[in-house]
């Protein structure tokens, strides 16, 4: 089943609702698996998702040369084929770098691209806002503003993204800074400035919490494993069905205890690769194989991520 994008209220329309994340499968020998790029991508557009975000830190995108993004975004629009919006990570250190990304992206017909603030390099708010506007000028598509602080060591302000969005900067926010006060705070000052931004959460475990805020929608890795359950959230959402909201989100952070398992990784390596070890077991994709230098999940944490997989019922469909 797919459905088109929720209408906003001024009756037009706009990327929000859910938005995966997607991985990048991968060979044994560490290529993109395609056949396997094709299954993940038709089970979330059957799942009914308002559109695909390709590479970005599910999708191992600071693990890829450019050749490899070329190659991803190839792969993903094409098999999208115009079913659902996509947008495209150009994450880079500085405003040149991810320019060129973004350029190699418009190229692929993408929806929209998305960019960290600048890193490696120490940057304060000045630097930071002339990066976005440089980009934003740049770009031909809408430019999101990925606030993930954990991977760039800085947050991104409220009042600034509000500023970004008033001179045209910016068009949405992916906040994965897991800071709810400041993402409240954003969403207030968005509401009051006629809501110039849309905002997607990317804190899969308090999706329901960000909806009451004022998220749009969510972009959660987890939609990899349980893209249905994240549309029916976000529908009732919509709906004001909040005990449907509450009962999925309940369901939806049981099921991310899989991230947890492997106890012998940290980062991308625990998260990603639970993620991808579900599919896995799902028969989605063939392989859990992780970029360099990242090794596989294997072994008994294998043994627990199929339990809770069980537990939630998303094995029957495999027996």
């Amino acid at each position: 089943m797919t459905t088109t994008a929720p209408e906003t209220t001024d009756g037009s329309t706009a990327l929000r609702g859910v938005v995966p994340p997607l991985l990048t499968p991968l060979t044994a020998e560490g290529d993109l698996d395609r056949a396997s790029l094709s299954r993940l991508v038709g089970r979330l557009v059957e799942a009914g998702v308002d559109g695909i975000f390709a590479l970005g830190s599910s999708g191992e995108v600071a693990y890829h040369d450019d050749a490899m993004r070329d190659r991803v975004l190839d792969a993903v629009v094409g098999e999208v084929a115009g079913q659902v919006p996509v947008l495209a990570g150009v994450i880079d250190m500085q405003a040149h770098r991810v320019i060129s990304h973004v350029r190699a992206a418009e190229k692929h017909g993408v929806a929209g691209v998305v960019a960290t603030a600048p890193f490696y390099a120490i940057t304060g708010p000045d630097e930071i806002g002339a990066h976005f506007r440089a980009i934003g000028a740049a770009s031909s598509v809408p430019v999101w503003a990925y606030d993930i602080p954990v991977c760039v060591h800085v947050k991104l302000a409220p009042a600034q993204l509000m500023e970004l969005a008033a001179d045209g900067a910016i068009a949405g926010v992916k906040d994965s800074s897991g800071d709810d006060v400041a993402f409240r705070r954003l969403a207030e000052m968005n509401r009051a400035a006629g809501s110039p931004l849309t905002l997607l959460t990317g804190h899969e475990v308090v999706v329901d919490g960000a909806y009451l805020s004022g998220a749009d929608g969510s972009v959660p890795g987890l939609g990899n494993v349980d893209p249905a359950g994240y549309v029916r959230m976000d529908r009732a959402a919509r709906a004001g069905d909040w005990d449907t909201v509450r009962a999925e989100q309940d369901r939806l952070a049981a099921l991310f205890e899989i991230v947890f398992q492997p106890t012998d990784k940290v980062g991308p390596a625990a998260g990603v690769g639970a993620f991808k070890t579900a599919l896995r077991e799902l028969g989605v994709i063939s392989t859990n194989a992780m970029s360099l230098p990242m090794t596989s999940i294997e072994g008994e944490a294998v043994d627990r991520i199929r339990a809770i997989l069980d537990q939630a019922g998303l094995l029957d469909a495999v027996r």
